[in-house]
């Protein structure tokens, strides 16, 4: 084989092997018509309130080959908060507490992904809220295996949960209980149910 030859099939190759890690990468976005991303705080030291937001949307990178190299973005619009009574809904929205019209966006943006086992994960990434940026850690279940849809779709499903401090996000505000205690727990609880689709 001549030096031609040998270049030749060196650029075959080099171009074969950056398809097939290409074709590894997949990219599935959310259906927000098919998943929640909700929330629960403990109430009055005795029941959790739980609510979630209607709208937002996010794309997951997956690396196929090694899901150590997927990524995850999501943005959440954070006036779009329901927790089933709307005064509640309207407090929320205020600078008592996300103060919408100053932090309209809530977003996540993955920076290392762990695996743990078959179907479990362990994301972690900056979550920004209310002008404050921490590092938080998602414990996900999935993603399922693929599935298609009547209309042709492939889909899959993930779980993912973690807990956070508010006060670590400059949400302070309470109120103390005549009986000891306060209004509102510093602990909320997030949980994302999601469905994402096969761009």
């Amino acid at each position: 084989m001549n030096a031609k030859s040998i270049l030749h099939t060196a650029v075959i190759s080099v171009a074969l092997l950056a398809s097939a890690g290409m074709a590894a990468n997949t990219v599935w976005n959310i259906d927000a018509d098919h998943s929640n991303v909700g929330f629960k705080v403990k109430h009055m030291m005795i029941s959790n309130v739980n609510g979630n937001f209607a709208k937002f949307t996010g794309t997951i990178e997956a690396d196929e080959a090694d899901l150590t190299k997927s990524k995850v973005n999501v943005s959440i619009d954070v006036a779009s908060v329901r927790t089933g009574v709307d005064k509640r809904d309207e407090h929320l929205r205020s600078p008592d507490f996300f103060d919408v019209a100053k932090f309209p966006t809530m977003t996540f943006v993955s920076k290392t992904v762990k695996v743990l086992a078959k179907d479990k994960l362990q994301v972690t990434g900056d979550l920004t809220l209310h002008g404050v940026t921490k590092s938080v850690i998602l414990d996900v279940d999935g993603p399922t295996a693929a599935y298609k849809d009547p209309y042709g779709n492939i889909r899959r499903g993930i779980t993912a949960t973690t807990k956070i401090n508010r006060k670590d996000y400059g949400l302070v505000y309470n109120a103390v209980l005549e009986t000891g205690g306060v209004m509102i727990a510093e602990e909320v609880a997030i949980i994302l149910e999601l469905e994402v689709l096969k761009k």
